[in-house]
């Protein structure tokens, strides 16, 4: 067993972890704790939960032997930006016992990197929101949408969730009867598939309902359209058309025609087996037909491989990548 350890956390809004690895590859322990994304949380609740999740994988191992360690969050830019919120993930690190140096990366680059240990390539992520990014000596370059719900994140879940919604609302205005997926999604929010006598009523329920939430809270309808769409249901077989079609033109904004580093899929909707994951690579595919599409893996694991890949013990960061990051399942 090597005696040097390095450490890799996988952050994100509802769950934060935390991997401990020796350089042979040995699984020395995990941690797992609540959101830790500062964006979201703040930083100081943010690095309540780095700190959990970072002694659960600590318990069993001297914080002395870590020699090197990296945070992938979404939002990394402000967290670096944020003087105070650093200091707060900084005695969250000091606090684990931790005196090694710690990098931030964004999540993108730890997705990516949980598929490949090619230094060029693509990610794709696809989850309640939405990016690509293009990836040049490990290190993020351009992006493509990741804008929000309100202006962007064509194809993702909440894009899904909300074109649900509308397409219900069209077959009521129309008083159309409603096809199958938009009787599951009026149920879904009114708790009904009951049309009023007069359909207009129904699409002013409908509206009240969804604007007196979140408005991301429509990523939450996703699952309904995949599992309609895996039932051969017209319309939403058609959303996942659009979806994948919307997020292969994501890729096009920042990857060239031709080339053939490859590319890797991230988030739920893309890493699982659901038919937007189908979609999604054969767009790829017929797009770029020489690269290879790799699914994203263990988040924390690709962490720890970024701070490993430095040290001046390893001279072949791909064969270390072989015997850190285990393969997607």
């Amino acid at each position: 067993m090597s005696d040097n350890v390095v450490v890799g956390l996988d952050v994100g809004g509802t769950s934060t972890r935390a991997a401990a690895l020796s350089l042979d590859g040995e699984r020395l322990g995990v941690g797992r704790a609540g959101g830790g994304n500062p964006t979201s949380h703040g930083a100081e609740r943010a690095a309540v939960e780095l700190l959990a999740a970072l002694r659960a994988a600590l318990a069993d191992v001297d914080p002395t032997r870590v020699r090197a360690g990296t945070i992938g969050l979404a939002g990394a830019g402000r967290l670096l930006a944020d003087p105070q919120g650093r200091a707060a993930f900084d005695r969250a690190w000091a606090d684990a016992g931790l005196r090694c140096p710690y990098t931030v990366h964004g999540d993108a680059l730890v997705a990516y990197a949980s598929g490949t240990a090619a230094p060029d390539g693509t990610v794709l992520i696809a989850g309640t929101g939405a990016i690509a990014a293009q990836v040049r000596d490990l290190r993020l370059d351009r992006t493509a949408d990741g804008h929000g719900w309100l202006l962007g994140d064509a194809g993702s879940g909440f894009w899904l969730g909300r074109e649900a919604v509308r397409r219900l609302l069209s077959d009521l205005d129309r008083a159309d009867p409603p096809g199958e997926l938009a009787r599951r999604v009026l149920a879904e929010l009114t708790g009904s598939e009951e049309v009023a006598a007069r359909p207009r009523a129904t699409a002013e329920a409908v509206v009240q309902v969804v604007t007196r939430r979140p408005p991301v809270e429509l990523a939450r309808l996703a699952p309904l359209v995949v599992t309609a769409a895996r039932e051969g249901e017209p319309a939403a077989l058609a959303l996942i058309r659009e979806a994948a079609a919307l997020l292969a033109e994501s890729v096009t904004r920042i990857r060239p025609a031709g080339v053939a580093d490859p590319v890797v899929l991230g988030g739920g909707l893309l890493t699982g087996d659901t038919p937007l994951a189908d979609a999604v690579r054969a767009e790829l595919a017929r797009r770029w037909p020489d690269a290879a599409l790799h699914s994203a893996g263990d988040g924390a694991a690709a962490a720890a491989w970024l701070a490993a890949r430095h040290l001046p013990e390893v001279t072949d960061p791909a064969a270390l990548h072989a015997v850190l990051v285990p393969p997607a399942a």
